[in-house]
């Protein structure tokens, strides 16, 4: 058994990831664009290294730049650096693949092979979930996603709304539902929409981050 993922003992209605560092070890990938971009917008360099990286995994990039703009005294616009962020992660997919999890994309096919619910619940909007399934080769059929844009504004990570969706979607009791999160906001989300939850251990920083 991996020390990543504990799988849990008690069966479920419904299954729901989240996607990076969840399904796909794209995490790195999205920090090397998050740089990029915030060193385009002024961001000073110590700003949203490694750690505090990790600690926003699953929110929305523009609720991300508006939480640095309130840290660190900034102003740059949520919704230009957030798109700008998107742009980089897909630049950086035209010449990259990512791995994925073995534990949680293995209990995936298990799920579609036996009909069982599951959904993907992100803090990426479109068409960034499909890209990293796709530069992942997660070649499964995914027929709910739910993204920030699918939820009213504001209402992302760490706000259950976008839990509570997939499990309607799905059409299960929110608590016959359990989650699988690598993210502090995404685990406090499934406790806001009284979901079980599964923490998905993290990817060691890059080289040079803490």
């Amino acid at each position: 058994m991996s020390e990543r993922v504990v799988m849990p003992e008690r069966r479920y209605g419904g299954y729901i990831f989240d996607l990076d560092g969840t399904l796909v070890d794209s995490m790195p990938t999205h920090y090397r664009a998050w740089r990029r971009a915030l060193a385009e917008h002024g961001a000073p360099p110590h700003a949203f290294r490694w750690r505090e990286f990790t600690a926003h995994g699953g929110m929305a990039a523009p609720d991300i730049v508006r939480d640095l703009n309130r840290t660190y005294g900034l102003s740059m616009d949520a919704e230009a650096v957030a798109q700008y962020k998107r742009d980089c992660y897909t630049r950086i997919l035209e010449t990259e693949s990512l791995p994925q999890i073995p534990e949680t994309c293995g209990l995936i096919r298990r799920l579609h092979e036996q009909g069982i619910p599951y959904a993907i619940g992100t803090g990426s909007l479109m068409p960034g979930p499909l890209e990293t399934l796709g530069a992942a080769r997660l070649h499964l059929p995914f027929p709910i996603i739910v993204t920030p844009a699918d939820v009213p504004p504001g209402c992302g990570k760490p706000s259950p709304h976008i839990f509570l969706r997939c499990a309607e979607l799905m059409g299960v009791n929110p608590h016959d539902c359990v989650v699988f999160e690598d993210g502090a906001p995404g685990l406090c989300a499934a406790a806001a929409a009284g979901m079980d939850a599964v923490t998905v251990g993290p990817v060691p920083p890059p080289p040079g981050e803490v």
